[in-house]
């Protein structure tokens, strides 16, 4: 049991001399990329190979006690960044690190043999680029280029282990504040630090907090937003799955600034790796006293819910959430009162996502003028981001608030897959915009990425190529957020419904000027008259795709052209005369009989007749089938 201060310090002393008697440690990492490609195989698998290895000491909960022996330990990490090559394992001796990448069952012995007992290197599994193959994560430069806060942990220590995470330092911040700060001089730290939200809205959290404190009502609750409902976004899953005891924490600083008891975490089920890690991370510190009554002997209250959603996207937003934790239907309220004020349950309530929560430790420990070195004035601190799309290092980054998209794309992401040329980054997901090449040297924080239509957002970044259709993106976005509309006002309600219904007649082929005048018109009344902040985002896709990319739009209506060769009523299949043989495959698998010609001499496509179904391309063994 932790209860005490000197009980926390003993702890935290015990927990990193067993980690530095450690002599090597695999780190397999089972963030949900990596489960998803085969990292709980490979897992179980090192534990097969080490179990009856000669001369090794293997201990499932800790390293440590045995001179004569190799201490080992297998453990599982959060993110460890590089999610298109995962499986992904490190294997730490010491201060050495390697990373390997793309790892399957075949490759553990050798691992086992070549690094862990003995000092060489797998070659083939290490990160390449250019060429050139890189050892240690550090140097690789997805990892080397990025400033990590929240992330510092990820990938480096084992997710659901307590002791761990104090070896790492932790709840050093929650000391501090419990024994070296007033709840008074925790807010203004994080008022000074200039800290703001990371969901999206980018409010500062130290006056969040300011008008929570300030209120009459005594029972107040901290609340953690972990929804991430954006269609390629991973950043709070991640940190939840990866760095749970540090959102925690957070919460636990957030809760005793401002004299709360009780907190949520409310996170999507579609997340059901943060819960399980979540709930594991929240049953052992009950059990080891950190949390519940009378923390540390201070007289500290807390007690941790996890509240889990099903899946609205609406729930991101805050009055939503609430009414969602209390059992009701998620839907937005008319502001004010605003949560501050009544929110949980109508008591004073911090509502913060969990990368928000995740910095408070750094801050309290290092200071808010630390804080304000890094990123810009008016948005100090570092951002979490999901890189996807057609890049060539997809992931989870995190780098200093001002970073161009220039530095993300090219330095961190290693550029476009397949040398494909840039066209345009979605921004802030669905509730977002385009940024194109012109915008490349723009710095990414929350001031001025909205000058541009844009917002940040909660961090996805999809990246698109020269091969992708602007308008269809804007279609795709729009029956997302349409889907997702709760219904409750009528101009998210009517006009998301109606934007995507003249998005499908554009990429149909079917559009006409006085449409795109149309289309135009009702994204701005939506934005403006929608009753939350996720239908006032919603048309932000449909308006900066517009707005840089009108030209595709008045191709698909005036030309009935797609320059990308997306849109389906579009497309025209056309067969090269000199590619093709005349085998006749692409005839015999045409559903609808459209290709004809006589043997061994070119065929071709009755236009009329073709349903654009793609058949005969993917069965063509000649590449003599084009879209144009």
């Amino acid at each position: 049991m932790i209860q005490t201060i000197d009980a926390l310090n003993a702890s935290r002393e015990t927990a990193k001399k067993q980690l530095e008697a450690c002599d090597c440690r695999i780190l397999v990492c089972s963030g949900t990329g990596c489960i998803a490609t085969g990292s709980e195989k490979i897992y179980n698998r090192f534990l097969e190979i080490t179990k009856d290895a000669p001369g090794v000491v293997l201990d499932f909960s800790s390293c440590g006690g045995h001179d004569h022996d190799t201490n080992l330990g297998i453990k599982k990490t959060g993110c460890q960044g590089i999610c298109e090559l995962g499986p992904l394992v490190r294997i730490q001796k010491g201060k050495d690190v390697i990373q390997y990448t793309k790892v399957q069952l075949d490759d553990c012995e050798e691992i086992f043999t070549t690094s862990v007992l003995g000092d060489g290197v797998v070659e083939r599994l290490l990160y390449s680029q250019n060429g050139k193959s890189y050892k240690a994560p550090e140097e690789i430069p997805f990892i080397a280029k990025q400033t990590r806060i929240v992330l510092e942990n990820c990938g480096k220590f084992d997710a659901g282990s307590l002791d761990e995470y104090l070896a790492s330092g932790g709840f050093g911040a929650l000391q501090k504040a419990m024994t070296e700060m007033t709840p008074d001089q925790i807010i203004d730290e994080i008022d000074k630090s200039g800290l703001r939200g990371r969901g999206g809205g980018g409010f500062p959290a130290g006056r969040k907090w300011k008008q929570v404190a300030a209120q009459k009502e005594t029972t107040r609750y901290v609340v953690c937003n972990g929804d991430e409902g954006d269609p390629g976004a991973f950043m709070d899953g991640s940190v939840m799955e990866g760095d749970p005891f540090r959102l925690i924490e957070g919460m636990m600083i957030a809760a005793y600034a401002v004299k709360a008891q009780h907190g949520y975490i409310y996170v999507r089920a579609e997340y059901p790796n943060s819960v399980k890690r979540l709930r594991s991370a929240i049953a052992e510190l009950e059990s080891r006293g950190l949390l519940g009554d009378d923390i540390l002997g201070t007289g500290f209250n807390f007690h941790l819910h996890i509240n889990r959603g099903a899946g609205a996207f609406v729930c991101g937003e805050g009055s939503a959430l609430t009414a969602s934790i209390e059992g009701n239907r998620g839907m937005p309220r008319v502001k004010p009162p605003r949560t501050v004020e009544q929110g949980l349950w109508a008591k004073p309530t911090v509502l913060n996502n969990v990368e928000t929560y995740a910095n408070v430790p750094k801050i309290v420990l290092e200071g808010a003028d630390w804080f304000r070195s890094i990123g810009t004035e008016n948005s100090p601190g570092c951002k979490t981001f999901s890189l996807t799309g057609s890049i060539q290092n997809t992931g989870l980054i995190e780098v200093p608030m001002g970073t161009t998209l220039r530095e993300i794309i090219f330095d961190i992401g290693g550029g476009l897959k397949n040398g494909a040329k840039f066209k345009a980054v979605q921004i802030g997901g669905p509730s977002g915009g385009c940024l194109t090449e012109e915008h490349l040297d723009v710095p990414l924080d929350f001031d001025s990425v909205k000058k541009y239509g844009a917002i940040v957002g909660s961090g996805g970044l999809v990246v698109m190529d020269e091969n992708t259709c602007m308008v269809e993106v804007a279609r795709f976005f729009m029956g997302f957020t349409q889907r997702e509309s709760c219904g409750k006002c009528g101009p998210c309600r009517i006009g998301t419904k109606r934007m995507l219904e003249i998005l499908e007649k554009i990429v149909a082929g079917k559009g006409t000027m006085e449409d795109l005048e149309k289309l135009e018109e009702t994204a701005v009344f939506v934005k403006e008259r929608s009753l939350c902040g996720l239908g006032k985002s919603a048309p932000l896709p449909v308006l900066s795709t517009i707005k840089n990319f009108r030209e595709e739009y008045i191709e698909h209506i005036q030309e009935h052209k797609c320059r990308a060769h997306v849109c389906k009523a579009m497309q025209n299949y056309v067969i090269d005369p000199d590619k093709c043989k005349g085998c006749g495959k692409c005839a015999r698998n045409c559903p609808v009989s459209a290709i004809s010609g006589e043997k061994k001499a070119p065929h071709t496509i009755d236009t009329a007749k073709c349903i654009k179904c793609g058949t005969c391309k993917d069965n063509c063994p000649f590449a003599a089938i084009e879209v144009r």
